[in-house]
């Protein structure tokens, strides 16, 4: 089974959007929580963007996963990089967080060959 992470990201933005119109102020917060936690700081929005990544497996987010890689694959993070947070994942979470590492590999290359 393969799947489209830019796929995936499209149909949960368009939804999102849907979901906008019903609780404006809601996403709106939301969108400004995401912007003031992921800015540079102490921690580099790279950094962040590792993080939230690694959380977005342990959560099994396929969107997460997807628009966490695209964020990196935009920071300019390195397939290295991305593997040594996964493999943190691993170590956390066994199983289920392996299987969903390799998902975020799938992603990040997919969205590598676009930029």
């Amino acid at each position: 089974m393969s799947k489209s992470f830019n796929d995936i990201t499209k149909h949960v933005s368009s939804n999102m959007m849907k979901l906008h119109k019903n609780i404006p102020e809601t996403t709106k917060a939301f969108s400004q929580l995401s912007q003031v936690g992921t800015a540079d700081g102490i921690l580099d929005a790279k950094t962040k963007e590792l993080i939230a990544l690694a959380l977005a497996v342990g959560a099994r987010c396929d969107a997460c996963i997807g628009f966490h890689t695209k964020a990196l694959v935009k920071l300019g993070a390195t397939e290295q990089e991305v593997a040594e947070t996964l493999g943190v994942c691993v170590v956390m979470g066994g199983g289920p967080s392996m299987m969903y590492a390799a998902e975020a590999v799938a992603s990040f290359k997919e969205f590598s060959k676009e930029s």
